[in-house]
């Protein structure tokens, strides 16, 4: 169970972030100033932080609220993540665009950047929610390896990677992750709600 958190942590939050705004602060952040290592430390900082807290959440109101209850908010906004991967499109994430820096460190600004920009956003609720159903300590780090990985492709290739392969690809291919969980979580709540009556 604990690998099973970790990797499913791992791959929804890396899908779901793919070509989103915090990788592209990242890539903008790490063009811009010609240093890499700052914007990625900043950011994954930020991402663990916002990480620990949406942990925190889940596992809070999964311990107060009746686990059907978890079951169906997730299979509601898992859906709703998912049905607005799959209708986003690509020019929405080309206007993203990182401000000068003036009188602050990289790592700050990239981590003041991530936070406010990723706080309640998709990814912070979708780990949250992913906490209310497994392991706290697998979903985090999950979760911040992928947000980890996704920073790091954008400081370092994201430039690359987004010439190569169309944005609407990633984001049709996380609607779908997303939509796919969100059957699966209500498929677990038919399930409990026809066992327990």
């Amino acid at each position: 169970m604990w690998w099973e958190s970790a990797g499913l942590s791992l791959v929804l939050i890396a899908l779901a972030e793919i070509g989103d705004k915090s990788q592209l602060v990242c890539m903008t952040l790490a063009a811009r100033h010609g240093r890499a290592l700052p914007v990625l430390y900043g950011a994954v900082a930020a991402f663990a932080i916002l990480n620990g807290l949406a942990v925190a959440f889940g596992t809070t109101l999964a311990g107060w609220l009746p686990q059907t209850w978890v079951l169906a908010a997730m299979a509601v906004l898992f859906g709703a993540f998912g049905v607005q991967s799959l209708m986003s499109g690509a020019e929405d994430e080309d206007e993203e665009d990182a401000p000068r820096i003036s009188g602050h460190g990289l790592f700050v600004t990239s981590f003041l950047m991530i936070f406010v920009a990723e706080f309640g956003d998709k990814t912070q609720i979708s780990v949250a929610g992913l906490a209310g159903l497994y392991p706290s300590v697998p979903v985090w780090l999950g979760a911040t390896l992928a947000l980890a990985l996704t920073s790091a492709a954008g400081v370092l290739a994201g430039k690359t990677v987004l010439r190569r392969l169309p944005i609407l690809w990633l984001h049709r291919f996380a609607g779908g992750l997303f939509v796919g969980l969100s059957l699966l979580a209500a498929w677990r709540l038919w399930v409990m709600l026809e066992a327990h009556p």
